[in-house]
Parts: C-alpha cells; structure tokens; sequence
C-alpha cells in the first residue's frame, strides 16, 4: 500500500511541474525551452559542462539522461542530491519543469545522425557519438576502462557478442548488481554502439605485441610475507586499515592494476571534514566540496551543508594523504611485496 501512494505522490507532483510550466509560459510568454537553459547555466553548468557534455571523470555528462531515468527519477535527483551533487529542495515546481525540458532537448554539440541501416564506419560512427554521451563516463572514451566500468575491449561478453546480441541484453536491462544502469535505446541504436566497440576492440588488437594493459600475473612478484611485515610494521597500514577488517576480501572486489592503484592512491576515498562556525557551534561530515571559496559536507542525516570558507575555521581528514606521504618512501621491493600482501586478502 505504500508504494502505491508513494507513486500516486510522484505522479501528482509530476503532474503539477507539467501544469506549473504552461502556467508559466502563459503568464510570462517565457518559453520553458529559455527558462530552463537559464536555470541549467545558473545550477548545473559549473560541473556537467556548458553544452551538458560532462567534466570527466567527476561529473558525467546529461546529453541523453533521459535515457537512462525518468523524469520522476531526475526530479528526485534534482531535489534530493547524490554523491557530489548537492540537493536543490527549494528549485520551485515551474523551474523544475523547465529544467526538465531543457534536459530532453539536442544539444549543440550533439549532432548524432541517424544510424545507417548498413553495416559499416557510418553505423560505428553513430555508436561512438552515443557511446561518448552516455557511456564514457564508466568505460572511457576510448572503451578501455574508465570512472568505474571496465575496459570492454577485453571483456568476455563483448568478444562474444556477434552483432550486438549480447551487448543489447546488457545495455537495454542494465546489471543492477554492478551498478550499470538500463538505457532506452532503439535497437538501431544499440546496434551502433556495439558495432564501435568492436571496432575498438579491432583496433586494441592491431597494437604491437598485443598488450593493452597490466595483467594480473604481472603484479605476482612480490614476497607475501615481506609484505605482511612491512603492512604490519614500517608502512604504517594498521593505523587505519585492518586486513580482518576494512580490507576483508578486497582483493575479491579488485585484481590487478585496479587493485594495485587503490593500494597506492585510494582515489575516492571519503575525506571527513569538521567545520567550526562563528558561534563556536562545531559540525561534522563527509566532505563534498572544497575549494578556496566554499566548503561543503554532508552531514549524518545526509542532508548537505556549506559555507564561505573565510566565514568558518575547518579541519580535514584525508585518509588518502596517508597513502600521498609513502610516494618517496617505497622501495620496489615494498610496493611488490605489499602488493603480493594485499592479493591474499580474499
């Protein structure tokens, strides 16, 4: 029964940020298309892009989000927030609404032709301009690997895709359990952007000697035991990490290169900052934004926070600065046999 009312809510406030934005366009003859161009430049633009081509890897592009959510779904993106985005509770109905038709709109720079029904370098070149727009953000831009996806010239579903029978069932459905989100393409589409990433996996193959990337094998070389002792002892891990703890099965979760790299630098890892207002009142969270302007942070109830950073005193704890201080520190061997350690943590 709640779920029932939660949608029938959704669909009501949907419905009044439709009849929000005719009012507008009929009491002020602004066109929804203008208003919402403006909105977007004055809350989006600084991080997805001016032409909402995105600024990799932080913030992905929006050129055809509404293939991958519902308006419902952006509209609780927009007043709620995620991650690096800070929520915009108080955005009224009719802005929102522009917003949401601007979103919908070609972008400048989107100028995708239809895909050629026939196979060949017009149906490829259709699927890189979709594939840049709505899948780079993970995968690269070159499909080798990116934010968080891996590199699909080396995958084993793709190599054994034939025409795009099983990239669609992936791209169409979406992996849930992954993270990957479902699309809303036509099949043409999906064709097109299969047809690309086999070209890129042709062309990962036609490099000399074959190699593309770091395999597993390669970081084995190490002395599991003299990686214990230096986790356990000079390299300072154990005072923030525990191998039965925060670690358990990490090398479960990541192998190889990818594994290597959160070792060295932890990209992504979750400063926590401490804000001191001018009343003394002191407040704690999970950084979101920093720069020499304003600081900003999600507290426990998840709800975000800032301020002008001259009007406040503020602490940061960066558990990846650690890992920045050993840079001039490791020897090879510390980086082989830490690395040697920290693949037997399954």
């Amino acid at each position: 029964m709640k779920r029932v009312h939660k949608r029938a809510r959704l669909a009501a406030a949907f419905s009044f940020i439709l009849i929000s934005a005719l009012t507008l366009r009929a009491q002020t003859g602004t066109s929804p298309d203008k208003a919402g161009a403006e909105s977007y430049a004055n809350h989006c633009a600084i991080c997805h892009g001016e032409q909402r081509e995105g600024n990799l890897p932080a913030f992905p592009p929006l050129i055809g989000i509404k293939r991958q959510l519902t308006d419902d779904q952006i509209i609780a993106l927009i007043h709620n927030g995620k991650g690096r985005m800070p929520p915009f509770p108080k955005l009224p109905h009719e802005e929102v609404a522009s917003l949401l038709q601007f979103l919908g709109t070609p972008a400048m720079m989107e100028a995708v032709a239809k895909p050629e029904p026939a196979h060949g370098s017009g149906l490829a070149e259709a699927g890189r301009a979709l594939f840049q727009q709505n899948c780079a953000f993970c995968h690269g831009r070159d499909a080798m690997g990116g934010e968080s996806g891996p590199d699909l010239t080396r995958s084993k579903l793709v190599l054994a895709d034939v025409k795009g029978d099983k990239i669609s069932v992936v791209v169409l459905n979406g992996r849930p359990e992954k993270k990957m989100p479902a699309f809303n393409f036509s099949s043409q589409e999906v064709l097109s952007i299969a047809a690309w990433i086999h070209e890129q996996v042709a062309a990962a193959e036609a490099h000399k000697g074959g190699r593309r990337g770091v395999e597993v094998a390669d970081l084995q070389t190490g002395n599991v035991e003299a990686g214990r002792a230096y986790f356990n002892g000079a390299g300072g891990c154990t005072k923030c990490h525990s191998a039965t703890g925060d670690l358990a099965g990490v090398a479960s979760r990541y192998e190889g290169l990818q594994l290597e790299e959160r070792m060295l630098y932890p990209e992504g890892a979750k400063s926590h900052v401490t804000v001191t207002l001018a009343s003394g009142e002191k407040l704690t969270g999970v950084l979101v934004y920093h720069d020499e302007f304003t600081i900003g942070l999600r507290d426990a109830t998840g709800n975000y926070r800032s301020w002008p950073a001259r009007k406040i005193r503020y602490t940061i704890d960066a558990p990846a600065d650690g890992h920045v201080a050993l840079f001039d520190k490791y020897t090879d061997d510390d980086i082989h046999n830490l690395m040697a350690y920290v693949q037997t943590l399954r």
